[in-house]
């Protein structure tokens, strides 16, 4: 009985060289489907959106969502215990998602949660319908992020506030930073989270919060931060350097929280150290989702030797995943949604599918394999072999 298993879990993988070389399946990891416990750590997954691929489209130009599938999408994250981080770049938020789809997405989101006990989301929030090239002030800036953010409480949102291209632009410093930040923060219903997104997510965002330094910026952000303290849930820091993200969570006045963003070393953050810990609003928890909620029912449990053993294979994975071009790990995470049979097809808004290489999808199956994250093993490779087949080779 086994031996036909394993050739149907066979098959042949491109490597960097361009050759080929023949891979087995593992067995994969048995995760529950639902946390036993509450988390000690607030862990939001930044969702991505599933694509229609039936739609008659201009496929880089128009945005066309599944909605029924990408709704399903966010049920299965919300049964493992992770919030929604909604209509964030994991989204293709300002890579090929409009702001008016963008509402709707959330819309819809926060209509759906209602139906699933426990469920907890909150949206981006940005100025990405304000073209950077109409921006002329910061007050153009100001109105931009006044429009989205009521446009979301209306809707009974909760606030993730984006980092805005336009802003950059228009900022003659740090001053320009503290006006905006300052004026919006004022006016919000509820405590948001500040989403600091670093260039090497997306390079329009070089020298946020007035500098190309990203210490000398922490000491603009950390200020804008702390005397708004009342108004701030907490900052996520997409910096990729867990040393600025140590550095920048010990500034923060107690109560306003750091949600890791850094997808290369995330299992560490969480975990945390003598002086504290970081929560999540995480990319990669959406690709590694099963695996994310045990190893925080092991923690929340005082298990850490089961945390780490949990999360620490799946690092590999992400560091790939979001290797640079770091702006096109979305390819990544709805690869493995595609692989593990979460969404019938590997098609993305904007043609972005396109964005990876063949070697670096096979390469990606490899390590979700290592993790123990392909759940069905011979779906998982009937899908390989059928991307393969697209390329031309016979698996």
């Amino acid at each position: 009985m086994n031996a036909p298993d394993k050739i149907a879990r066979t098959l042949k993988l491109p490597t960097a060289t361009g050759k080929l070389e023949n891979f087995s399946l593992s067995a994969p990891r048995d995760f529950p489907a639902r946390p036993s416990r509450a988390f000690t750590r607030i862990a939001y997954s930044a969702a991505h959106v599933v694509a229609n691929p039936l739609a008659a489209n201009n496929p880089w130009l128009d945005c066309n969502i599944d909605w029924e599938a990408s709704m399903r999408y966010r049920r299965y994250l919300w049964e493992l215990g992770l919030g929604v981080a909604e209509a964030m770049d994991t989204a293709q938020r300002g890579m090929g998602m409009d702001w008016p789809t963008s509402l709707e997405l959330i819309k819809r989101s926060i209509a759906e949660s209602k139906h699933v006990k426990g469920a907890f989301l909150a949206s981006g929030a940005g100025t990405d319908h304000l073209a950077v090239e109409d921006a002329k002030s910061v007050d153009d800036v100001i109105r931009a992020y006044e429009e989205q953010v009521e446009a979301i409480e209306a809707a009974g949102g909760k606030i993730i506030l984006m980092a805005s291209r336009a802003l950059v632009k228009v900022a003659k410093g740090p001053d320009d930073y503290h006006k905006v930040y300052d004026r919006i923060l004022s006016q919000v219903k509820e405590p948001v989270v500040i989403h600091w997104l670093g260039e090497m997510f997306d390079p329009a965002l070089a020298g946020y919060w007035g500098n190309a330094d990203h210490m000398k910026a922490m000491d603009t952000a950390v200020e804008a931060i702390n005397r708004n303290a009342a108004k701030v849930d907490g900052v996520k820091v997409s910096l990729l350097d867990k040393d600025k993200e140590i550095a920048m969570r010990r500034r923060l006045v107690k109560g306003v929280r750091m949600y890791t963003g850094d997808d290369f070393n995330y299992a560490e953050l969480i975990a945390g150290d003598s002086e504290g810990h970081s929560d999540a609003l995480l990319g990669i928890f959406d690709a590694i989702a099963p695996a994310a909620s045990a190893a925080l029912d092991a923690l929340a449990a005082g298990d850490r030797k089961k945390f780490d053993a949990i999360l620490e294979p799946t690092v590999p994975l992400s560091r790939h995943i979001f290797q640079a071009p770091t702006r096109f790990y979305k390819t990544g995470v709805v690869f493995m949604a595609y692989l593990n049979g979460l969404q019938d097809h590997f098609v993305m808004v904007g043609g972005q599918q396109s964005t990876r290489s063949l070697p670096h999808l096979a390469e990606l199956f490899r390590l979700a394999d290592a993790a123990g994250l392909l759940r069905d093993p011979d779906l998982a490779c009937a899908r390989m072999k059928s991307v393969l087949a697209v390329h031309g080779v016979a698996a």
